[in-house]
């Protein structure tokens, strides 16, 4: 492969071909989706030719694989990784991730072949991401932290599909629930003092004061709980 290789147009282009490629299918992937997207479109978008596509790619299939395979480290780590939040904060703050809707299961909808490359790496994915919860629901002090991992995994699921078919926010909600799940799955005696407090009262003031007491946000919680 040469350092410098041609786009549609003759100009030629540095070794970014790739990174555009990889660009142009994350954008046309999201918001049309897999199946409705075809090389003459995404190469157009990404400006490269198709000769250029298949000297980095050996078709879409290979494509789709690694553009879903770019999103285990930025996504993974960024959550259950922090080492300024503490688990029962890192299980809540799973639930900031607001996208549209899973890339994992949307290519999981479109693509019925079960040996799919993608197919593979999305349900690799989704298995990672509950053991993921499962571990941290396990440091958070949970009595059952695999029936909680896999809880706030399907509750994190079901709010990205729901998201996508009503175009609405609905990991405020989503959230929310995890807020139950979670303290109803962690002692009493392993709760933070502030988090303990919230499950009692469901807000950061005291039990007893003046005037009405209006509820927290899910936002609101996850920081009075630290």
């Amino acid at each position: 492969m040469t350092e410098l290789e041609k786009g549609p147009r003759g100009l030629r282009r540095g070794r970014g071909a790739r990174e555009r490629i990889l660009g142009a299918s994350q954008q046309l992937f999201r918001d049309q989706g897999i199946n409705s997207t075809g090389l003459d479109q995404l190469c157009a978008v990404a400006q490269v030719s198709k000769r250029t596509f298949y000297q980095h790619f050996s078709g879409k299939d290979e494509l789709i694989a690694e553009h879903l395979r770019r999103f285990d480290p930025d996504i993974l780590p960024e959550v259950f990784d922090r080492t300024d939040l503490t688990p029962r904060e890192r299980l809540l703050a799973a639930f900031d991730i607001h996208a549209p809707l899973c890339p994992f299961i949307a290519a999981a909808v479109e693509i019925h072949d079960p040996r799919h490359p993608a197919r593979l790496r999305a349900r690799d994915y989704k298995k990672a991401f509950a053991a993921r919860l499962t571990e941290t629901a396990r440091e958070a002090g949970a009595t059952n932290p695999e029936q909680l991992g896999e809880q706030l995994a399907l509750l994190l699921d079901g709010a990205s599909a729901r998201n996508r078919v009503l175009d609405t926010e609905t990991f405020a909600t989503a959230a929310a629930i995890a807020v139950v799940l979670i303290d109803n799955a962690i002692p009493t005696a392993v709760v933070p003092p502030a988090a303990a407090g919230n499950r009692s009262t469901g807000t950061g003031r005291r039990a007893g004061s003046a005037g009405a007491q209006r509820k927290l946000t899910p936002r609101e919680k996850l920081k009075s709980s630290r």
